[in-house]
């Protein structure tokens, strides 16, 4: 008998229009750190998120996809502290954190590049 399955984590492809442009924003704007770069392709990750970002110069943006471009739903501990963090830089932050009836704390930012990405952490009673 083989063995079931097993997915252990994930990452993100993104077409980004610059490649130095954005792999700058993502280091300073968002406090991720370059794993690699090379060959028209930059990846880089803060603790578990990692982004893999390929230049695609010609390509339609993610600002023409509107609601499509939301591409992620983060997990993160002590999410006022991001929201800080993020409130507090050149980052486009699309919601103010808002406790959600569906009992998540969430708030949802959008990339140079346009792509949008949901942050929330669960509402302990």
């Amino acid at each position: 008998m083989s063995a079931q399955p097993k997915m252990t984590g994930s990452r993100f492809v993104l077409a980004v229009k610059s490649l130095q442009k954005s792999a700058d924003y993502y280091e300073k704007q968002l406090g991720f750190k370059t794993l690699w770069a090379g060959e028209g392709w930059h990846f880089l990750g803060r603790e578990r998120f990692v982004v893999m970002l390929g230049e695609c110069a010609n390509e339609p943006s993610a600002f023409e996809i509107g609601d499509h471009s939301y591409f992620a739903y983060i997990d993160v501990e002590n999410i006022d502290e991001l929201y800080s963090e993020y409130s507090s830089k050149e980052v486009d932050v699309l919601s103010e954190i808002d406790d959600k009836p569906w009992g998540q704390r969430e708030f949802a930012i959008r990339t140079i590049d346009g792509h949008r990405i949901m942050f929330g952490a669960e509402i302990k009673p």
